[in-house]
């Protein structure tokens, strides 16, 4: 034991200082995500919106141009065509994609004997690869696929699905509502597992039947997890691009009608003459446009929130 030196102060030990080491840490251990974050996501965001200004190519860095990309798309048949079936897409999508799993959600919610086969059933499309799944609605809806197959044996003839603009856009519609059902059932069942059952219990005191319930009950009380499905779905619907690619075909399908917003994009910027300024354009639209669609659902349900009293009811 060291003993103090008559005439010296005794000697202090410094202690290392907590706060630095406290402030330091966190982000110590948030370093290696953020630098994945930044090399893959942050990195190329900032190169597609300096890129979409010049006229780069895909062996060529190209000349700033200024806004000749955004002038040539507003000139560009091809991208009004691509903007129409996106709308399209969103607008028919996302009200199956909000109601179709909150009903399957109901069904599955109750602690029924076989209930758990039936959910892992309408959750498989969803860990499905979309290639696979995508291939297989191709070979269902081909001339000689299932689906014809069966319209023959009852003398209805073959139906294009693959080779009419329409009905292809709407068999990739389907495709997308059908895979994404088991996603957002699950959010629904986490909601569904939230509402308490007196409040059933009550409605059904009161004589009200189950379409009253489900109505005055069940919508009030997931109508958050409602909001949210349809800014998912909107932004997944707006930016879809494999199922409507693997059922078209890279050149877009009927006279390339079918083309969605980002693969036109795709078209566009791959391949040794790709345009990848003009992509980028496109894709900063895609992204601007992606934005104002999920905050403008997010902010009419917030609008609805405030519209409505604590059960649900209109103020």
């Amino acid at each position: 034991m060291l003993r103090p030196v008559p005439g010296r102060p005794p000697r202090v030990r410094r202690v290392p200082r907590v706060r630095t080491h406290r402030a330091v840490s966190p982000w110590l251990f948030l370093l290696p995500g953020l630098a994945v974050v930044a090399v893959f996501s942050l990195y190329p965001f900032v190169s597609t919106v300096g890129r979409a200004f010049t006229d780069a190519r895909t062996l060529s860095p190209g000349h700033w141009v200024g806004l000749a990309n955004f002038r040539a798309m507003a000139a560009d048949e091809q991208f009004w065509v691509a903007l129409r079936n996106s709308g399209l897409y969103v607008l028919l999508v996302v009200p199956f994609t909000v109601l179709l799993p909150l009903l399957l959600a109901l069904l599955v919610e109750k602690p029924l004997r076989g209930v758990a086969f039936f959910r892992a059933a309408y959750y498989t499309p969803v860990v499905a690869s979309v290639v696979v799944v995508a291939l297989i609605w191709n070979w269902m809806l081909d001339d000689r696929g299932l689906v014809n197959g069966l319209l023959r044996l009852a003398d209805a003839g073959p139906v294009p699905f693959l080779g009419d603009e329409w009905l292809l856009l709407f068999a990739a519609m389907a495709l997308t509502v059908w895979k994404g059902l088991g996603y957002y059932m699950i959010i629904y069942l986490a909601a569904l597992a939230t509402v308490p059952r007196e409040l059933h219990e009550a409605a059904a005191v009161d004589g009200a039947g189950p379409l009253r319930r489900f109505t005055s009950v069940t919508v009030p009380a997931v109508r958050s997890t409602m909001v949210l499905v349809g800014a998912l779905s909107s932004v997944a619907a707006f930016k879809v691009f494999a199922e409507v690619f693997l059922l078209a075909g890279p050149t877009g399908g009927p006279a390339g009608q079918d083309t969605t917003l980002v693969m036109l994009v795709q078209r566009t910027g791959t391949g040794l003459g790709g345009r990848t300024g003009y992509a980028s354009a496109l894709s900063l639209v895609v992204f601007v446009v992606a934005l104002l669609l999920m905050l403008l659902v997010l902010y009419a349900g917030a609008r609805d929130r405030t519209t409505r009293g604590p059960e649900g009811e209109a103020r």
